[in-house]
């Protein structure tokens, strides 16, 4: 818990090297020479501006990050919206920039040298020496979106605000009594008798009248209503549309092979193990023993077993090893060779990955259309200005939009989903963007041309609006009496739990709740204050937390819509060491818990005192519209 206290004070940088390893070249970025880049802001904190490409980097590192931690692909656009990735990143990077404003104002800096020392000394930039590579520095910071300067500046910032944070904790010793006090709050132990109240013990719920069921129906008008439909004339294009009218010539798509030849020409690459030795006698002997039983077992003089090296290639070791190692079948191992640092090592070949090479005449297809995709994105932005111009020199929409190029049509009713009253699909673009604007827009308006996510362009007017109305009973009366059901099952069940907590309370005892619902009573195992389970939500443990010895509380069961009776039966605070190694540690991590939240404290108020601006159309065109 309190190790969470740090999220204000969290290195950029260490959230960059999280994810490394997850970070692949997924998008082709064709772009790049078809399209100009936009230099918008997504926010601004006391009129310093956070670049909209630089969020758009840090949050696709995230969310790569968060796959690559959870051992899947990539995340679907649900999952990341439901984590609030881009809320998160965009947070995060307001707080790092507030305090280097403050930074910046107190003249703090990091050297040369002390930049590059940490550099050095971060494991990812290692080559198979265990010592810093160059060209896996290079490598590894490109696939992350970064130049070297860019991330050497990205170092020496995190280094400069580190400075301020530590100045901020000053050090901070949280007093023995308060640690104390600390400890026994977060390693108290509690026990539990409790009983489980569910739907059964309620027994059959009465059917309402139809006059109750009617003022149900009447009272959840968003439940039982048709929906807003509306009468829509619109315009609309799309890349595919444009696609056949794009010539791309061949040396275009030579070009594109070029600049992502790294894609198309995949060396071959192995994962090694290596094992280093100080003297080349050592490594002899160890070699003699690794062909009789492998490196597995063996170790260094200093007791070091072998360590994994992933994804080597050729480029990656000096040419000799590099001969050597490429020369062997899975599990051939090395004879001692000397390395770059002046040791010598045994390597051994733990798996290869084939070589790829794809050829331009095998994926030029492929290109042309990627390219021809890309660049009739661009001219639709051409003609979004030719619309506008269009449609201000008088010209209706549906003359507008034949002048440039454009599809237009009309829809006499269409709901948010699509859908007509007869409830097919209504003949309309299937894309929910251009739902949402024709839902955003107001009648007798002419939105201007909204370019979607999808790529296409949109200009959306609305003619008409019909209002929801409420569905007769007969329509919806098995909807209705299944909600009206859920309602009383859930008001029902709430107050008889109430009741049986209060008759445990006067009984001091749970053994009548129990038989008066043909429960049994069961004792809860050791709980903590972040236990949860099937049985123990965190809100009923809370509740049991905040409980007297010998009470009974309520609270609902975890993963269903039961509730459970708990009566406190024991209760244990594990003793803090007084003095010695543990207690200098306790007391180390409690002090930089609460040191944090000091921290925590002065980055809020300078986000207030700086003043923070959000550009809420430039973040959802980074991050997708999360």
């Amino acid at each position: 818990m309190l190790q969470e206290m740090r999220k204000y004070a969290k290195s950029k940088l260490a959230n960059v090297l999280l994810g490394l390893l997850a970070v692949s070249f997924v998008s082709w970025g064709v772009g790049d020479f078809v399209r100009a880049s936009n230099d918008s802001s997504v926010a601004k904190v006391g009129g310093v501006a956070i670049d909209q490409q630089d969020f758009r980097r840090d949050y696709t590192n995230s969310v790569r990050s968060e796959a690559n931690r959870r051992g899947e692909a990539t995340l679907s656009p649900e999952e990341i919206r439901k984590l609030k990735i881009a809320d998160a990143v965009l947070e995060q990077k307001i707080a790092s920039q507030a305090l280097d404003n403050v930074v910046k104002k107190l003249g703090l800096t990091a050297s040369d040298a002390m930049v590059t020392g940490i550099i050095h000394r971060y494991s990812a930039f290692s080559g198979v020496t265990g010592q810093f590579d160059r060209p896996t520095f290079q490598r590894t910071i490109e696939r992350i979106g970064y130049s070297e300067q860019g991330f050497i500046e990205l170092v020496r910032a995190d280094t400069a605000r580190n400075q301020l944070v530590q100045a901020v904790e000053g050090g901070f010793k949280v007093p023995p009594g308060y640690a104390k006090l600390l400890f026994n709050y977060f390693t108290e132990i509690r026990a539990a008798d409790y009983v489980v109240v569910d739907a059964k013990s309620l027994g059959a719920i009465p059917a309402p009248s139809d006059a109750e069921l009617t003022a149900y129906v009447k009272a959840h008008p968003g439940q039982f209503s048709t929906p807003e439909y509306r009468d829509v004339t619109y315009a609309a294009i799309t890349p595919d549309d444009l696609m056949p009218t794009i010539k791309v010539t061949d040396a275009l798509i030579q070009q594109a092979y070029d600049d992502h030849k790294d894609e198309f020409v995949i060396p071959e690459k192995r994962d090694l193990d290596q094992i280093s030795f100080q003297t080349e006698a050592a490594a002899k002997v160890a070699y003699e023993k690794a062909q009789k039983g492998g490196l597995d077992q063996l170790t260094n003089e200093k007791g070091e077993k072998a360590t994994p090296q992933l994804a080597i290639t050729t480029a990656d070791l000096d040419p000799a090893r590099a001969k050597a190692v490429f020369a062997l079948a899975k599990d051939g191992i090395t004879p001692p060779m000397k390395t770059p640092a002046g040791s010598f090592a045994i390597l051994r070949v733990k798996s290869i990955t084939p070589g790829v090479t794809r050829t331009l005449d095998t994926v030029k297809e492929e290109l042309r259309g990627k390219i021809a995709r890309e660049l009739a994105t661009s001219k639709l932005s051409d003609m979004s200005n030719a619309y506008t111009d269009a449609s201000s020199g008088g010209l209706a929409l549906a003359d507008a939009a034949k002048k440039v190029g454009m599809k237009s049509g009309r829809i006499a009713a269409i709901d948010l989903a699509g859908l007509a009253p007869d409830g097919q699909k209504a003949a309309a673009p299937d894309d929910q963007e251009f739902r949402n604007i024709a839902f955003h827009t107001e009648p007798g308006d002419e939105g201007d041309p909204q370019l979607a996510k999808s790529g296409a362009l949109y200009v959306v007017s609305v003619n008409s609006i019909t209002a929801p109305k409420l569905k007769p009973l007969e329509q919806v009366r098995p909807q209705a009496l299944a909600a009206w059901t859920e309602q009383q099952r859930i008001a029902l069940l709430k107050k008889k739990v109430q009741d049986l907590a209060a008759q445990a309370n006067r009984e001091d005892s749970l053994d009548g709740a129990a038989k008066a619902i043909g429960a049994a009573v069961q004792k809860s195992p050791a709980l903590d204050h972040r236990t949860s389970d099937d049985t123990f939500s965190p809100a009923l443990v809370q509740q049991i937390f905040t409980a007297k010895p010998g009470q009974t509380v309520l609270g609902p069961k975890a993963k269903s819509g039961d509730y459970v009776l708990a009566r406190i039966t024991g209760i244990v605070h594990p003793p803090m060491p007084d003095k010695g190694p543990s207690n200098i540690a306790i007391t180390r991590e409690l002090s930089s818990g609460i040191g944090a939240t000091i921290t925590e404290s002065y980055v809020a108020q300078q986000k207030t005192d700086q003043v923070v601006s959000y550009n809420r159309a430039n973040i959802d065109k980074a991050a997708g519209s999360e």
